[in-house]
C-alpha cells in the first residue's frame, strides 16, 4: 500500500524556493500542493527574498503557515501583509493563532497598523509569572468546586479558551494544572471523592458563603437532563404504564439498535455512548439489539464487529437481541393491524407506490386497494407468508393518514416479500417486516423507557406513536438529538463500499477512514474517543466537527497515557571518535516524564548512534540551535552532549551519509541550547529495533466539506510508508507488557460480563456473538509516542514472534515484519 512521494512533486520548481526559506523537503512539497496558499507564499518569498532566506525552520513554517492563513482571509492590502510578516520575522508572533489573528486585524481594520492595538489583540509580548498563572488557575478550581482528577481535561481546556490566558503557553498551562490538581486532590492515581472532615467549632464555613454548585455531568443537563421520567412517557391505556413499570422496575432501559449491514463509524460512537452512558449513569440498561430485518444485505461479520466495537468504547450489552426473535410476535401484530382495519394488501407497482405517496406531486392519494375487505388483505397476507407472491408483487401497508401534512403518515409499507434466506430464520420466513413496523413495536416488546435516536428520525416519532397505539400495546416514547459528523470524512456505508471496492482503500479498517475498526486499528485509544463525544454535549444540533479537533482530542488523551521511546524516522549515523568501539553505557531513562508509574527502560549508548537527519545542517546559522559542524548538542537522556566535527557525503548523490562527533566532558564549556533524539547501535541488545514500515495518514479528502462526487475529491499521496525508522529497544519490554496488561484487564471484564449480561432466550436457535477477550486485545494496544516525532501503534499487519502470547522468544526473530501506524502528530500541522 505505501506510495513514494510524486517524481513531478519533488521536481516541481516551488520545492527549492521553498526549501531556501527553511523548510524541509516535505514541508516544502507539502506546501506546493494547495495552490492558492503556494501562489501567496512564492510571493512572499520573491518579494522579501533577503529576508526570508535560510531562516530557522520554526519561523520558516511559521511564513508557510501565513501564506496558509492569508489564502483563505478575504483581501488583505500588502503593506498589511508585509507588517504581519515582519511581526514574524523579528519573533513577535510565534504561534498559529497569532499569525491567525494578525491576518484577521489587518483585514478588518485600516492602515497603517495601531501597533499598540495589533500587539494587544495578537498577544504579542504577553507574560504572565509562573504565581500568577497557579493563582488563577487555583481560583478557577476553587470557583467552579472541581472535586478530582476526572475533570483535569475539561479544566484545561476552559482554561485554555479563557481571555485571560488566551496567549498563554499552553503547556504551562497544562503544567500548572497539573500542580494546581496535585495540591489539591493529590497523586492521580490515589485521587477519590474525599470525606469532608468535621471542622472545630467556631472554624464552620459562614452560611452567608456562596457554595458553587457541583459540575453536572452530560446525562444531567441539556437535552439529556430534560428527558422524562421512567413511566412519564403517555399511554393510551394506564395499565401499560402499570405493566411497564412493573417489568423495568422503574429503571431507564434503552437500546442500541444497528442494522448489521455495514461497519459502525465515528457518528455510531455517539449513538452508543448516548444509549449506554445515558442507562448506566441512571443505574438502568441497555440492550444491544440487532435490526436485521433485511437479509438482503446483512452479513454475519457485521453482527461480530458490531459487538466487539460496543465493548471496545468500555460498554457491554445487558442483553443481546435481534428483531428477528420477534419475527412470530411482529406477524401475529400485523394480522391485528389488518383485523383492526388499520393495514392492507396492496399489489401496486414501486412507481405506483411512489406516485399514490406523493412522490411526485407532494400530495398523496389513496391506493386502489386501500378498502379491501379485511378478510380478503387477512387471506392476501397468508398468501404472501406462503409464498404465494414474488418480490414486489404484494406489500402488506398501514392504514394511516394520508389528510395528515407528515409523509410518514402515508401508508407505510409494513411487510414486504423477500426470497433470500435470512442469517438466523434461514427460510422460514418468505415476508419480512419493516424499520417503520418493526422498530417501534419491538421498543415496546421490550419495554424500552427512552428511545434515543437522531433527528432524521423526527418525522417518524408520529407513525411511530401511531403504530402503538393502533395495537393499543405500551409505547415507548422517542426522543431525538442530533448526529455527530466530521468534516472532511464519509460516513456512508455504501460510499465507504465504493472506496473499498475501487481501491482507494485498502479494506473497511483502513485507518485513513473513520470507522470504528479503522481508528481502532490506527491506534485510537477508546477511552479518547468517550472523551471526545462527551466533551461535544448532547442536544437536538448535529455536531459538524473538524477533524483537526478529533486529533486534538486523542493528542490532550495520549499526552498523559502514552509512554516515550526514542524514534529516528530518517537516521543518520553518528560516529563518536572519542569512545572506543567496544563502549557501552547502559542508560535507564523513565518512560513518561510526568508520570512515574508508567516506568522506566534500559537502553544502550555506545560510539555510533543515529540521530534524525533533519536534526542536522552542513551550514549553521544563528538562529538554529540542532546539529551542524563545530556546533554541539544534547542529546535526550544521554550523559554529556556531542560536537559535530566533520561528516561525510555520498561522492554520487552529496547526500550526508555520516557524522564524525566528539562526546564533551562534563567539565566542557559547550553547553547545549538544543536537545534531540537518537538511538544506539548495539547488536548483543538488539539495539536499534528496525520498523519495516512506519505508516503516516493524511487527510483521505482534499475538502473539508467533501463533495457527492467524492471520488473526485481524493487527496494525493493520502499513505507516504517509510521503511527506514529506528526506535530504541525498550519497546520489546513496553510491547510485551502492554499487551499482558490488556490480555489481563480484558479477562476481568469477560468474566465480570458474563455473570452480569445475557443473551438470546434460551428457546431460540442462538448463534448470537459472544463477548470474549480476543475482542479487546490486539496490537493497537501497543501505543507509544516517539520522543518529538509523533504517536505511534503497532498495526495488525505485524508478525512479531516475541508478542504472541505464551512465547518466551525475546526480541526480534526470523520472518518477524514490524509496521507501526501514525495515531496523530505531536502538534495540529493541519495534516495529522
Amino acid at each position: 500500500m505505501s506510495k513514494a512521494p510524486k517524481a513531478d512533486a519533488q521536481l516541481d520548481p516551488l520545492v527549492p524556493l521553498f526549501k531556501s526559506m527553511g523548510l524541509t523537503q516535505a514541508k516544502a512539497i507539502e506546501a506546493t500542493k494547495a495552490p492558492k496558499s503556494a501562489a501567496v507564499l512564492q510571493d512572499i518569498i520573491d518579494s522579501n527574498t533577503d529576508a526570508v532566506t535560510g531562516l530557522e525552520e520554526k519561523q520558516a513554517t511559521l511564513i508557510a503557515n501565513l501564506a496558509v492563513v492569508i489564502s483563505k482571509a478575504g483581501p488583505i492590502a500588502p503593506e498589511g501583509r508585509d507588517y504581519v510578516l515582519k511581526a514574524v520575522l523579528d519573533s513577535r508572533l510565534k504561534t498559529i493563532d497569532q499569525i491567525t489573528a494578525a491576518v484577521k486585524y489587518v483585514e478588518a481594520n485600516k492602515l497603517p497598523v495601531d501597533e499598540a492595538q495589533f500587539n494587544s489583540e495578537c498577544g504579542v509580548g504577553f507574560f504572565i509569572s509562573p504565581e500568577e498563572l497557579y493563582a488563577q488557575v487555583n481560583d478557577y478550581v476553587t470557583t467552579n468546586n472541581t472535586t478530582s482528577w476526572a475533570s483535569l481535561g475539561t479544566v484545561i481546556n476552559a482554561l485554555k479558551a479563557s481571555p485571560s490566558l488566551r496567549w498563554a503557553n499552553a503547556l504551562d498551562v497544562k503544567k500548572t494544572v497539573d500542580k494546581v490538581f496535585l495540591d489539591k486532590f493529590g497523586a492521580k492515581e490515589a485521587a477519590k471523592p474525599k470525606v469532608k472532615e468535621a471542622k472545630p467549632a467556631g472554624k464552620a464555613k459562614k452560611e452567608e458563603e456562596p457554595v458553587a454548585p457541583p459540575r453536572k455531568s452530560v446525562f444531567e443537563e441539556g437535552f439529556l437532563g430534560q428527558l422524562h421520567k421512567p413511566g412519564e412517557n403517555p399511554q393510551i391505556h394506564p395499565h401499560l404504564r402499570r405493566a411497564h413499570l412493573a417489568a423495568t422496575g422503574g429503571q431507564v432501559w434503552t437500546r442500541f439498535p444497528p442494522e448489521p449491514n455495514g461497519y459502525l463509524h465515528i457518528g455510531h460512537s455517539k449513538a452508543i455512548f448516548v444509549n449506554f452512558g445515558y442507562a448506566a449513569h441512571h443505574g438502568g440498561k441497555c440492550y444491544l439489539r440487532y435490526d436485521d430485518t433485511n437479509p438482503e444485505k446483512e452479513e454475519a461479520r457485521y453482527f461480530e464487529s458490531i459487538l466487539e466495537m460496543v465493548r471496545w468504547l468500555g460498554f457491554e450489552p445487558w442483553k443481546i437481541t435481534y428483531s428477528s426473535d420477534y419475527f412470530t410476535e411482529l406477524y401475529d401484530l400485523a394480522v391485528e393491524l389488518i383485523k383492526r382495519d388499520k393495514a392492507y394488501v396492496c399489489h401496486c407497482t414501486q412507481e405506483e407506490i411512489k406516485i399514490d405517496r406523493g412522490e411526485k406531486r407532494g400530495q398523496p392519494r389513496a391506493c386502489i386497494h386501500r378498502n379491501r375487505p379485511v378478510e380478503e388483505s387477512l387471506a392476501e397476507f397468508e398468501g404472501m407468508k406462503n409464498g404465494k407472491y414474488r418480490p414486489k408483487e404484494a406489500n402488506l401497508r398501514m392504514k394511516q393518514d394520508l389528510e395528515d401534512g407528515n409523509p410518514q403518515m402515508w401508508d407505510l409499507t409494513a411487510y414486504r416479500v423477500l426470497e433470500t434466506p435470512h442469517h438466523r430464520t434461514h427460510d422460514k420466513w418468505k415476508i419480512y417486516p419493516t424499520y417503520d413496523f418493526t422498530h417501534c413495536l419491538v421498543d415496546s416488546m421490550e419495554n424500552i423507557s427512552h428511545s434515543l435516536c437522531t433527528t432524521e428520525f423526527i418525522a417518524s416519532r408520529q407513525s411511530y406513536d401511531w403504530l402503538c397505539d393502533a395495537l393499543e400495546v405500551y409505547k415507548p416514547r422517542q426522543s431525538e438529538y442530533g448526529r455527530l459528523n466530521l468534516e472532511g470524512s464519509i460516513m456512508s456505508k455504501r460510499k465507504i463500499a465504493a472506496l473499498v471496492e475501487d481501491g482507494f482503500v485498502s479494506a473497511w479498517d483502513d485507518p485513513r477512514l473513520y470507522t470504528l475498526i479503522a481508528l481502532r486499528r490506527r491506534g485510537v485509544p477508546p477511552g479518547a474517543i468517550v472523551s471526545f463525544v462527551s466533551t461535544l454535549g448532547v442536544s437536538t444540533s448535529a455536531s459538524n466537527i473538524e477533524i483537526a479537533r478529533f486529533d486534538q482530542t486523542v493528542r490532550q488523551y495520549l499526552e498523559g497515557t502514552a509512554p516515550r521511546l526514542l524514534m529516528v524516522m530518517k537516521p543518520l549515523k553518528v560516529t563518536i571518535e572519542n569512545l572506543p568501539k567496544d563502549y557501552c553505557l547502559m542508560i535507564e531513562k523513565p518512560l513518561h516524564p510526568k508520570v512515574p508509574e508508567v516506568g522506566t527502560s534500559t537502553i544502550p549508548f555506545t560510539q555510533t548512534i543515529y540521530i534524525e537527519a533533519d536534526d542536522f545542517r552542513t551550514e549553521d546559522s544563528p538562529d538554529y540551535f540542532r546539529l551542524a559542524p563545530g556546533k554541539t548538542v544534547g542529546l535526550f537522556q544521554a550523559p554529556h552532549p556531542i560536537t559535530c566535527l566533520s561528516f561525510k557525503t555520498d561522492p554520487t548523490t552529496g547526500e550526508v551519509t555520516e557524522l564524525i562527533c566528539k562526546l564533551e566532558n562534563e567539565g566542557s564549556a559547550k553547553k547545549p541550547k538544543a536537545y534531540i533524539q537518537w538511538v544506539a547501535e548495539h547488536a548483543p541488545s538488539g539495539s536499534p529495533v528496525r520498523i519495516d514500515e512506519t505508516r503516516i495518514f493524511h487527510p483521505l479528502f482534499k475538502s473539508e466539506r467533501v463533495p457527492s462526487d467524492f471520488r473526485a475529491d481524493i487527496a494525493p499521496d493520502s499513505l507516504e510508508v517509510v521503511k527506514t525508522s529506528f526506535v530504541e529497544v525498550g519497546f520489546w519490554p513496553l510491547a510485551k507488557s502492554s499487551l499482558q496488561e490488556a490480555r489481563k484487564e480484558a479477562k476481568a471484564r469477560t468474566d465480570k460480563a458474563a455473570k452480569e449480561s445475557f443473551t438470546a432466550d434460551p428457546g431460540t436457535e442462538d448463534d448470537t456473538p459472544k463477548a470474549t477477550s480476543e475482542q479487546l486485545v490486539g496490537n493497537e494496544c501497543v501505543r507509544f509516542q516517539g520522543l518529538r516525532v509523533a504517536y505511534f501503534a503497532l498495526d495488525k499487519d505485524s508478525r512479531v514472534t516475541a508478542l504472541e502470547e505464551g512465547s518466551t522468544v525475546n526480541g526480534r526473530q526470523e520472518g518477524d515484519f514490524i509496521v507501526l501506524n501514525r495515531i496523530v502528530s505531536l502538534k495540529d500541522s493541519g495534516k495529522s
